[in-house]
């Protein structure tokens, strides 16, 4: 898990440096840069887990030197890769690092078929002058780029892009849409002008334009042309972006799905299914460093907890927990339920009120964009106390509702994303109606016949997954651990995705096979708890612990040159009708404090 960045073009080396500084919090074992004169520079800041020797740091070279390979992530299984390449390639490491560079080497752009894993990575050709970049099918790992002042630029983090000389401009289409409806972007898009992301599943090429450079043109026509790809990503099509880049999709969700075994009983289905969740948590125990896992009283970290201790007898791993000393929120009576019973070592990390506005500007300032509120703070939490133990790797049980149709509003005839909520929790009236005809509202592609199926997959790759990852990389990476989630092995996902609905919902209960399976390792009480959509108290806190806060954030807004989105006086209304009388939902106080440290942030730098 490392943070990688690179300039192909016109490029100053203090730029680069300027990147790797700015994202070394996600790789501070090791620091490395590759120059190929004037026409690229990469860097990369590693966190070393697999293969921990200074011959596995990045930039990474083949044996000819004409290849470079900076890479963020895990490959999961390169020992059985690297097994397969024997005699196509020799190694001189024992790092998944050279496992990565080698199958490109041998296999091209189809070695990405081959790799189960998480990653973003580039590799830079200099024989050719041409970049090869991409990234994972869930994109569980980020990879964002600019084309910009005669230069391309890519890295893990938007701050790194921002480093290198890019204007912290506020993209109004993509803050309007999130006010309004709660999107957080297309999977191109960022919050920020200039700057956009290679989706999840896609990859990119790009040849130096040596006979183009200064057109000046390149960005507004880069930026249209991956937007007409991704709103098209049923599409096998590559598009030219122009004439010196392409961006392909390699992933096709939907025909893998179509691949899966057909007319399977419940028993075999089941069977099959924890036979690939065993080998996907195996899979994500290969590390040199030690590993822990996450655990909240939710089935699905509970069902990780036990296999954890089931398939690898680790009872002496550490597992990690947070709460907030609510007993209305706080999940430890399950938690502390189970771990009684695997003898694993607990950690408890607690988050109070007072200690939230602090640490929501340092969460504002690494993830460079909104955020999921106090929650992934207190879930932060865990990885700052993680680093203090020297756990390196931590586990995650994230994903099986997206596969296994566990929301609420799977079932309900409407366009919901939110679990357990029946009003809106927008407030387009505090918009005010110029900034408000900015917005866009999200349509999601439908590829398959049946209404849950396409929700389950506007969760996957639209709304759910995308937020939920992009939120826990930078907590992860923001104490320079890992994070490994087995429940989004692609196997998993596109078997669970394909068995029929009868499997996953039956007599009102969701996620009816997993609980079956549950039940051979878990006591009743867990198996079939409700789900439980909060797990902190944000609403109370914000409306009476952290009251003098939350106005100064508002304020702030108001006087800001941003106060023109708003209608000044509905916003003062919204604020003082949740002080007083509806806290059903907080999502529209924590936008408008997700602007708030924006604004600081952009005054400070």
């Amino acid at each position: 898990m490392c943070g990688i960045a690179g300039i192909i073009g016109d490029f100053e080396i203090h730029q680069l440096d300027a990147m790797l500084l700015s994202q070394h919090h996600r790789g501070p074992d090791a620091t490395g840069k590759y120059n190929d004169g004037d026409f690229a520079s990469l860097g990369h800041n590693r966190l070393a887990i697999i293969d921990l020797s200074p011959q596995s740091n990045q930039p990474f070279l083949d044996p000819s030197g004409r290849y470079v390979l900076v890479f963020n992530g895990e490959i999961y299984n390169y020992i059985e890769i690297k097994a397969e390449l024997d005699g196509h390639y020799t190694f001189k490491t024992d790092s998944d690092t050279e496992v990565l560079l080698a199958a490109f080497i041998i296999y091209g752009n189809q070695c990405l078929q081959k790799l189960n894993g998480m990653f973003s990575f580039a590799i830079w050709d200099n024989q050719d002058k041409k970049l090869f970049a991409a990234r994972d099918r869930f994109g569980v790992k980020p990879f964002f780029y600019s084309f910009k002042n005669n230069s391309f630029y890519f890295s893990s983090e938007i701050k790194a892009i921002h480093a290198a000389g890019i204007s912290r401009i506020p993209n109004e289409k993509v803050w309007a849409s999130y006010f309004a409806y709660g999107s957080y972007g297309n999977p191109d898009e960022t919050f920020w002008e200039d700057i956009l992301q290679l989706p999840g599943g896609y990859f990119l090429s790009f040849t130096l334009p040596l006979d183009k450079l200064g057109t000046g043109l390149v960005g507004g026509v880069l930026r249209q042309a991956q937007s007409d790809i991704v709103r098209q990503a049923q599409s096998d099509i590559v598009r030219q972006v122009q004439s010196d880049l392409t961006i392909e999709k390699w992933y096709f969700f939907e025909e893998e799905v179509a691949k899966q075994p057909k007319n399977l009983t419940f028993e075999q289905a089941k069977e099959h299914y924890v036979t690939l969740l065993k080998d996907s948590i195996d899979l994500r125990f290969r590390a040199d460093v030690p590993v822990g896992f996450n655990i909240s009283g939710g089935l699905d970290s509970s069902v990780l907890l036990a296999l954890v201790n089931n398939n690898n007898n680790n009872s002496s791993i550490n597992a990690y927990t947070f709460y907030s000393d609510n007993l209305a929120y706080d999940e430890l009576p399950w938690v502390e339920m189970m771990v009684a019973k695997t003898k694993n070592t607990l950690s408890k990390v607690l988050l109070r009120a007072d200690k939230v506005p602090d640490f929501a500007k340092k969460m504002e300032a690494q993830q460079d964009e909104p955020y999921g509120g106090i929650p992934t703070l207190a879930y932060a939490k865990i990885f700052e106390q993680a680093r203090k133990d020297e756990v390196l790797v931590l586990l995650d049980g994230q994903g099986m509702d997206e596969q296994w149709a566990g929301y609420d509003y799977y079932t309900q005839e409407n366009d919901a994303t939110i679990q357990g909520m029946t009003d809106s929790p927008f407030k387009k009236n505090m918009l005010s109606p110029a900034f408000l005809e900015k917005a866009e509202k999200p349509i999601y592609p439908k590829p398959f016949s049946d209404v849950i199926l396409n929700k389950q997959y506007r969760d996957l790759f639209y709304t759910k997954i995308p937020r939920a990852l992009r939120f826990n990389d930078r907590i992860s990476m923001l104490f320079s651990t890992e994070l490994r989630e087995p429940f989004l092995d692609y196997r998993l996902v596109e078997f669970a995705f394909s068995l029929p609905l009868e499997f996953k919902i039956r007599n009102g209960q969701t996620k009816f096979m997993l609980r079956e399976i549950a039940a051979e390792y878990l006591a009743n009480d867990l198996v079939f708890a409700p789900k439980r959509p909060l797990q902190t108290p944000q609403r109370e806190w914000l409306a009476e612990d952290l009251s003098k806060w939350v106005n100064e954030c508002f304020t702030t807004i108001e006087k800001s040159k941003y106060g023109g989105w708003f209608d000044k006086d509905a916003l003062q209304k919204e604020l003082q009708v949740y002080f007083e009388e509806d806290r059903q939902s907080s999502f529209h106080i924590w936008q408008c404090i997700s602007l708030y440290e924006m604004i600081q942030n952009i005054n400070e730098k």
